[in-house]
């Protein structure tokens, strides 16, 4: 393996070096581990669903349509007339990745399957014909292995993309992402920086049981060095793995597997999206509703209803993990002076937690009504889709509890 990195390093001594490193608030499957790639659905962002309507994906069918609600006020950047092209989200995530290795020469990516395979949800395709197997390094299944490798590759002036196959892997590689990952900086004095992207789909919606329905993102909140970020649309997808490539930082993009298949016009020129930064979904005055990843889509068919019925919710999608974007979410509260919180994660120590510790202890003066926060149930998640779609969050709740935070 170290003859590979060198051989990788020495290729990109040829070549320009690195650019600057993103600013923020500046303006063949294994043959134990094997995933269908979301092929059968398509959601536009105009709300319109496309299915393929053979006996194998009725039941995608069924799920989908209830997992991923209608974008409701989206704005004319939908529309064909615009300039821009349509890519599904996990095209998006390719496009930025490309584009990353092709400016800049130390971008590299390695995982279970992401060579000639092209990855369990085709995120890497035909990246290792264009890029090479040096630079797109098919691994052994063996998380904590080449996680570590990454972290030393990072650690020598490359800029890894390291993919867990599914979210729920990469506890194996909890050691090295912990003590290494996000620590290194700090305990050599500075003298390493690691510019690592960890990424890979997670969430709860394709019926793949419990150990692969894991949203870890309050597993590695706590770890001191570490970003976080979670896509939602394909605009910030692309956005999102560009700018965590040229972070010095050490990033981990989280990505849900129910919307790989969204798809968004998205702009032809270059452009990144800030990390620590959330995103103003739908303005409003009556209540602020935080959300993330698919939850975004829940909240929004739930703001149709709300709209309705006389409530003007003002939608937030946090993007920004870790940190929390409190300039946003501070002033989104001192005008609505009421605030809920809807995630997939689990109730229980989840981002939902930590952010409401962080409204109470920044914003508590302006807030007419406690906290509100909606998550998954504690449970581990079911095989079966009817209890499966029970243990997370549905538009329903989240009507009903918005009506009581306004009362």
């Amino acid at each position: 393996m170290a003859a590979i990195f060198q051989g990788v390093g020495a290729a990109a001594t040829l070549s320009s070096s690195p650019s600057n490193s993103f600013v923020p608030k500046k303006f063949l499957t294994s043959p134990r581990r094997s995933f269908c790639v979301p092929s059968s659905v398509v959601v536009r962002s105009d709300g319109s669903v496309n299915f393929d309507l053979n006996s194998k994906s009725r039941r995608a069918q069924q799920l989908v349509a209830n997992a991923v609600a209608t974008k409701a006020d989206s704005s004319a950047a939908s529309s064909s007339s615009n300039p821009g092209h349509e890519l599904l989200l996990f095209e998006a995530l390719r496009e930025g990745l490309e584009e990353e290795m092709e400016r800049d020469p130390c971008v590299c990516v390695m995982g279970e399957d992401v060579g000639h395979y092209g990855g369990s949800y085709k995120v890497t395709k035909d990246l290792a014909k264009k890029f090479g197997d040096l630079r797109v390094l098919d691994t052994p299944i063996a998380e904590n292995s080449f996680t570590g490798m990454g972290i030393g590759a990072a650690m020598t002036g490359l800029r890894p993309v390291v993919e867990g196959m599914n979210m729920g892997f990469l506890l194996l590689a909890f050691n090295q992402i912990s003590n290494n990952c996000g620590m290194l900086h700090y305990t050599s004095g500075g003298q390493f920086t690691i510019p690592i992207v960890i990424r890979g789909p997670g969430g709860v919606g394709r019926q793949l049981g419990a150990e692969h329905s894991q949203r870890l993102e309050s597993y590695f909140q706590s770890i001191p060095g570490i970003q976080m970020v979670a896509c939602s649309t394909p605009y910030n997808a692309k956005g999102l793995m560009k700018a965590a490539i040229r972070s010095e930082n050490p990033v981990i993009l989280f990505e849900h597997v129910l919307l790989y298949n969204l798809k968004e016009r998205i702009p032809d020129e270059d452009y990144i999206c800030n990390l620590e930064e959330a995103e103003m979904v739908r303005p409003g005055e009556h209540v602020t509703i935080l959300t993330y990843s698919r939850m975004r889509y829940h909240v929004m068919q739930a703001a149709k209803t709300l709209v309705n019925k006389g409530y003007d919710p003002e939608v937030i999608d946090i993007r920004s993990l870790k940190p929390f974007d409190l300039y946003t979410i501070g002033n989104s509260v001192k005008k609505t002076h009421r605030v809920l919180i809807v995630e997939e994660c689990m109730r229980t120590g989840g981002i939902g937690a930590s952010l409401t510790a962080a409204i109470t202890e920044n914003f508590n003066d302006y807030l007419d009504a406690p906290i509100m926060c909606l998550s998954s149930q504690d449970v581990p998640t079911p095989y079966a889709g009817t209890l499966e779609e029970w243990t997370v969050v549905q538009p329903a709740q989240i009507v009903t509890a918005v009506e009581q935070l306004c009362q």
